[in-house]
């Protein structure tokens, strides 16, 4: 399957990802890539993309030759965990303390590991557990005994920071104590603690110590005084504990830094260990990511290979220390398709300590699926014989394409509910989203494939920043939004939608957060990627008997440029050069074609340029449900009345709508009725004719080549899937 993904590249012997663990699926040693200051990588894409997909595939193809735990940062199991003991535990730490118990079993090359730095700081912690008692803080601290326990390799950790065994030692000590009279949190608690943690340590255990926590902030070179600093900080809560969390996931590292970095380490030891972070842009991902870049800022350098999850583009909006995007240093990327592997290197000099975190990242960019690939994954799905000529494969393979933008996850929905369908005749590409599909494993009835991708790719993955108040919403608030094409348009929709609504969003609110998600922004929709939009507007249409909905919300939008219009103002957006565009445009997809063909068989006289951008601009609309007679009509095959020029303005309006909808194949049929009614046009008695005769050539060249007549960032995203 990685293959038919556009992963192979990435995952095989020679990839990035066995050059970055410095070891190959096969076990071979590789030159590792950057060192000993890593990038952190984080894999860019919004929904569909695959990042989770990829990051499993990663695990699944390395955990056998190098020490790989997978860690879902949106997982609730961590808070559930920590939920008993609030004042010792946390879900940051109960994620550290998993990912230590999964390497304590590590059964590959050099043995497990042992993580006595990690276990002296959760000690500490556990000095909030209950009631602070001596018996609360004993069964707590026991609770991490496994983690410092020797590894099965002598000489590494554990061997050389404890004297002997430590299963025993800290409930004897704190029980001498037991009877006494403290109040929580007793001073005397937290010694005898620290005397049972640096008694049993060896002379390296002390120094390794006293070099990791009197670096605590505060602790001035003195261990116990940071280790004192550090529960202290955890128990306080807020900022402060993120600060303990941070540290404590710096002792794991040193732990794992430690045990390559030993004599037995460095000959026994292959390649580098890993965390694989999903959905890293959770709060626990980007609590995580946040402490790795600024240790690595500060120096602090350690083998880890980290890689997260990243929706936005940029990596998060945490990286960039609060810059604005257009002020925000970009962090390197690589691209699969490039070839190589970018050169990476920290910035150094004056400042370097206070860069954005972003100078330590490194994004690669999801790639999308090709056009061979998206083919083969289509062909691998047919279950029935095609008719002659393979007809119906090859528009299923253009809807696929289309709707899809290439993003392997919706390819592979789109491919399985397609394997048995047929295409309509003169079929839209929405057509396809009523197909049926039954998850692997689901024994629930089949589903159209529109509700299997609308569950997974909203509200499956809902912005991290979305408010509750907005969760239930949240779908239908974007399904009346796909027909909007900017913020003003956004906004008069979503305050119709949310009337009555104590806690409203705005266009702004709305933008951010499906930056946040992932999705791209596009200059003439609001709702930015092509194959999203399309499955809104399929959901608007259907949501109500007979498009209701659809018609209520163009018209909505109709009226409110007509208004502005009416009084003369400008318009504020780039969508649309007048507001009068803007009108028309929502009047032609809500059953204003007659009245549009009016407006422009009145405005084309003596501006031939001007209202050629304009009719691009009205007819650049999704096509609303039901029979599709705009083919007919631009053909001429549909009677209408009035002048040469107004029947032949309709019949171009509407082979132009076909064109710009970008949901059918358009080609030579189309091209040569553009060319034919452009070069009528051309040769009619009115002010500036003559100069239609270009635009004839041009458009139709376009059309030929299934090219869009007005381009704008999604449509560009079609064109270089084709």
């Amino acid at each position: 399957m990685c293959e038919e993904l556009g992963f192979e590249r990435l995952l095989d012997e020679e990839g990035f990802f066995a050059r970055l663990f410095g070891r190959a699926p096969s076990g071979a040693s590789r030159d590792p890539l950057y060192g000993p200051d890593l990038p952190v990588v984080l894999l860019t894409g919004g929904p569909g993309m695959g990042k989770g997909r990829l990051l499993r595939a990663v695990r699944d193809r390395f955990a056998a030759k190098v020490p790989l735990v997978h860690l879902d940062c949106a997982s609730p199991v961590y808070a559930d965990r920590a939920d008993p003991e609030p004042g010792a535990r946390s879900g940051a730490t109960e994620a550290l303390v998993e990912v230590a118990r999964r390497l304590r079993t590590w059964q590959g090359t050099g043995g497990s590991f042992s993580f006595p730095r990690l276990f002296a700081g959760l000690a500490m912690t556990a000095t909030g557990a209950g009631d602070g008692t001596p018996q609360d803080v004993a069964t707590e601290a026991e609770r991490y005994e496994d983690l410092a326990q020797r590894s099965r390799l002598r000489g590494l950790g554990a061997g050389d920071f404890w004297r002997g065994v430590l299963h025993g030692s800290i409930r004897n000590l704190l029980t001498t104590l037991s009877g006494q009279a403290f109040d929580p949190y007793s001073a005397a608690v937290s010694n005898a603690l620290l005397d049972a943690l640096f008694e049993r340590a060896a002379p390296r255990g002390k120094a390794e110590l006293q070099r990791l926590y009197g670096a605590y902030p505060g602790a001035a070179g003195q261990p116990r005084i940071g280790l004192r600093i550090l529960a202290a900080d955890f128990q306080a809560g807020g900022e402060a504990r993120e600060v303990a969390e941070g540290f404590l996931f710096r002792a794991l590292r040193e732990d794992l830094e430690a045990a390559y970095a030993s004599p037995a380490g460095w000959l026994r030891r292959v390649g580098r260990p890993g965390l694989l972070l999903d959905h890293a842009e959770s709060s626990l991902g980007e609590q995580l990511l946040r402490a790795v870049l600024t240790d690595r800022r500060g120096g602090q350098h350690d083998r880890v290979v980290i890689v997260g999850t990243a929706r936005r583009a940029d990596g998060g909006a945490f990286l960039h220390g609060g810059l604005p995007p257009e002020e925000a240093m970009s962090p390197a990327e690589y691209r699969p398709a490039d070839g190589s592997p970018p050169a990476w290197s920290r910035r150094t000099g004056e400042g370097a300590d206070r860069a954005p975190l972003a100078d330590g990242v490194l994004l690669l960019r999801m790639p999308l699926l090709t056009g061979d690939q998206l083919r083969r994954e289509t062909v691998r799905r047919q279950q029935r014989a095609e008719p002659e000529g393979g007809a119906n494969r090859r528009r299923i393979d253009a809807a696929v394409a289309r709707l899809s933008g290439g993003r392997p996850h919706t390819v592979i929905r789109l491919a399985a509910a397609a394997a048995t369908f047929r295409m309509p005749a003169d079929a839209n590409d929405r057509d396809i989203l009523e197909a049926p599909l039954r998850l692997p494993g689901d024994n629930a009835p089949e589903r159209p494939v529109t509700d299997v991708l609308l569950r997974e790719l909203i509200l499956g993955q809902l912005p991290v920043r979305l408010p509750t108040e907005h969760h239930t919403h949240w779908l239908d608030l974007l399904t009346h939004l796909s027909v909007a094409h900017d913020t003003e348009c956004a906004d008069v929709l979503l305050r119709h939608h949310q009337s009555g609504h104590l806690h409203r969003l705005t266009a702004h609110h709305v933008a951010r957060l499906l930056t946040d998600t992932g999705w791209p922004t596009c200059e003439r929709h609001f709702i930015g990627d092509f194959g999203l939009r399309q499955l809104l507007v399929h959901r608007l249409y259907g949501l109500r008997p007979e498009g209701a909905a659809w018609y209520a919300d163009h018209h909505l939008l109709r009226d409110h440029y007509a208004r502005r219009a009416a009084a003369g103002e400008a318009p504020s957006g780039d969508a649309f050069r007048t507001l009068t565009a803007h009108q028309m445009n929502h009047h032609l997809v809500s059953g204003g074609a007659d009245d549009v063909v009016t407006h422009l068989a009145a405005a084309l006289p003596g501006r031939p340029l001007e209202w050629c951008a304009e009719l691009l601009e009205i007819a650049q609309a999704p096509y609303p449900g039901g029979a599709d007679a705009r083919r007919e009509r631009a053909q001429g095959l549909v009677a209408t009345e009035g002048t040469p020029l107004r029947r032949t303005v309709d019949q171009l309006l509407h082979a132009v709508w076909l064109c710009e909808e970008r949901t059918r194949p358009t080609g030579k049929e189309t091209a040569r009725t553009l060319a034919k009614l452009l070069d009528l046009l051309s040769i009619m008695d009115f002010d500036g004719a003559n100069r239609l005769s270009r635009t004839a050539t041009d458009w139709s060249a376009l059309a030929e080549n299934e090219q869009p007549l007005l381009r704008c960032t999604c449509t560009e995203q079609l064109r270089r899937r084709r």
